[in-house]
C-alpha cells in the first residue's frame, strides 16, 4: 500500500493550474510539481494547511491511501 496524491484531481474540479497554486501557497512550482507527481517523501503541515485552505478541500482529498508500491530507500 501507498499514499498516492490526487493534486491534479483536485486542481481540475478547482479549474486552477498547478502554477497559480503555487504563488497562492507561495511555494514553488517545482516542489508543488514534485509534490503532484507522487515523488516527495514528506509534505510540512503548514504546507498541507495552505494547499487545502486554496482549493477549499481537506486532506484526504489531496492525499489517499491505496494500492500502489512503495519505494524503498537505497542505502
Amino acid at each position: 500500500m501507498a499514499v498516492l496524491v490526487r493534486l491534479d484531481e483536485v486542481l481540475q474540479a478547482r479549474r486552477m493550474t498547478l502554477t497559480e497554486l503555487a504563488q497562492a501557497v507561495d511555494i514553488t512550482l517545482a516542489n508543488l510539481s514534485i509534490l503532484k507527481t507522487g515523488k516527495a517523501r514528506a509534505i510540512r503541515f503548514t504546507t498541507l494547511d495552505a494547499i487545502c485552505r486554496v482549493l477549499e478541500c481537506q486532506p484526504g482529498d489531496i492525499l489517499v491511501h491505496g494500492p500502489g508500491e512503495v519505494e524503498e530507500d537505497e542505502d
